[in-house]
């Protein structure tokens, strides 16, 4: 309620989706530190990990707000 109320952004991830995104980031980040992949592709793929972690955070995924995706549950008022 606090990033959406400083930034003006509505929240779009769920907190399934804030789970797969940490360990799939867990995931990546392993691959990097045991040297199961290097170079350049290591790189993207640590950057990735680290957008991963931080939309997770801040429940909010750019991608899904231009494709006007939520995987947040609508709310039953009408």
């Amino acid at each position: 309620m606090e990033f959406e109320r400083k930034t003006n952004v509505k929240k779009n991830v769920n907190s399934i989706d804030k789970v797969i995104r940490i360990l799939l980031a867990i995931v990546l980040g392993v691959l990097i530190f045991t040297s199961q992949v290097t170079g350049v592709f290591a790189i993207v793929l640590g950057i990735l990990a680290v957008v991963l972690v931080l939309t997770s955070f801040l429940s909010f995924c750019p991608i899904y707000a231009l494709l006007n995706i939520s995987t947040l549950k609508k709310s039953g008022k009408a």
